[in-house]
C-alpha cells in the first residue's frame, strides 16, 4: 500500500510532500525546498524595504515639522523686533529722529519707489555687487587652482598672499579711484580687493587638504595632474567653494557700499551718505534695511546652488 502511494506520488509532480519509501514519513522535495527559501528571502527583503520606507517617511515628517517650527520662530522674532522698535519710537523710549520707526521707513520707501529713484539706486548697487561677487569668486578660485598646479608658484606667492590679506583693503579705495576714475570700475575694484584674497586662501587650503590617498589611487590608474584636479580636487572642494560664496555675499556688499561712499553719485551707499549729510536718518535706516533684504535673497540663491552642486537638499536644515 505504501509503495503504491509512493509510485502515485512520483507520477504526480504537483504534490509538494510524499512519503519516504518504506517509512511513511513525509519529506519536502529539493526543488520545493529551494523555492521556499527564495520566497522567504524575498519576503524578508520586502519587509526590510517596507521598514526602511517607514523610517524614512517618519524622518521626512520630523524634518518638515522642524523646518516649519524654525520658520515660524524666525517670523515671530522678526515681528517682535519691528513691533518693539515701533513701540519704542512712539513711546519715546528711543530718539525718533535718530532711530526713526518702521512706519516712517516704510512710508519713505513707498515714496521713493513711487517716484522711481529707489529702483534706480537699488539696481545700480545690486548690479555692482553681483559683478564683484561673481568676478571675485571666479578669479580667486582660478588663482587658487593655478597655485595648486604649480608647487613652485605656491611657495613663491604664499608670503605675498598672507601680506595682502592683512592689508586694510578699504584703504585702497582712493588709489582705485585715482587709477580707474570715479566710476563703476573703481567700485568693482574695491570689491575685488576684498573678495579675491579671501577666496584664494580658503579655496587653496581646501585643495591642499583633500585626502592624499584619493590622489594616489588616481595616479595608480594613470591619471595626470589635470585629471586629478577635475576628478578629485574640484569635486571634493565644492562644499568649501560654496562656503566661500556665502562669505563673499557679505564681503561684496561691504566693498560696493564702501566704494559708493567714496565715489558714487547713485546707489544705496550714496543714499546712506546723502541721508547723513541732510540728517535724514530714516533714509539711512531704510537703505540699510533694503541692503539686508537683497543680501538675504543673494544668500538664498547661494544655498540653492549648494544643493545643486553637492546633491543635498538643505531646505530642511537651514
Amino acid at each position: 500500500m505504501d509503495r503504491r502511494k509512493l509510485e502515485e506520488a512520483k507520477e504526480d509532480g504537483s504534490l509538494a510532500y510524499t512519503a519516504v519509501e518504506g517509512t511513511g514519513v513525509p519529506f519536502e522535495r529539493p526543488e520545493e525546498k529551494a523555492a521556499a527559501k527564495v520566497y522567504s528571502l524575498k519576503s524578508g527583503e520586502a519587509r526590510s524595504e517596507s521598514l526602511a520606507g517607514q523610517v524614512y517617511a517618519q524622518f521626512r515628517r520630523s524634518e518638515r515639522k522642524l523646518t516649519t517650527s524654525v520658520r515660524l520662530t524666525q517670523l515671530v522674532l522678526l515681528i517682535l523686533f519691528f513691533a518693539g522698535w515701533e513701540a519704542a519710537s512712539r513711546l519715546q523710549w528711543i530718539d525718533g529722529l535718530l532711530f526713526s520707526s518702521p512706519t516712517r521707513v516704510w512710508g519713505l520707501l513707498i515714496e521713493k519707489t513711487a517716484d522711481g529713484t529707489l529702483l534706480v539706486h537699488t539696481g545700480t548697487t545690486v548690479w555692482e555687487t553681483i559683478v564683484g561677487f561673481v568676478l571675485g569668486t571666479l578669479l580667486g578660485t582660478a588663482i587658487a587652482a593655478l597655485i595648486w598646479y604649480s608647487p613652485f608658484l605656491s611657495r613663491v606667492l604664499d608670503p605675498y598672499i598672507v601680506v595682502l590679506n592683512s592689508l586694510p583693503k578699504v584703504a585702497l579705495g582712493p588709489l582705485f579711484i585715482v587709477a580707474l576714475g570715479p566710476g563703476m570700475l573703481s567700485i568693482i575694484a574695491t570689491t575685488l580687493s576684498i573678495t579675491v584674497i579671501i577666496t584664494i586662501l580658503v579655496v587653496y587650503n581646501s585643495f591642499r587638504e583633500v585626502d592624499p590617498n584619493l590622489l594616489k589611487v588616481v595616479r595608480i590608474f594613470g591619471g595626470n595632474r589635470s585629471t586629478i584636479f577635475r576628478k578629485v580636487i574640484l569635486p571634493a572642494s565644492y562644499p568649501t567653494i560654496v562656503s566661500t560664496l556665502k562669505v563673499n555675499v557679505g564681503l561684496s556688499w561691504v566693498g560696493v557700499i564702501v566704494g559708493e561712499f567714496l565715489v558714487s553719485k547713485e546707489g544705496l551707499g550714496y543714499l546712506i551718505i546723502y541721508g547723513f549729510q541732510v540728517f535724514n536718518f530714516t533714509l539711512v535706516i531704510g537703505s540699510v534695511l533694503l541692503i539686508a533684504v537683497v543680501a538675504t535673497f543673494m544668500y538664498q540663491a547661494v544655498v540653492y546652488m549648494e544643493g545643486k552642486l553637492t546633491g543635498r537638499n538643505r531646505g530642511g536644515r537651514d
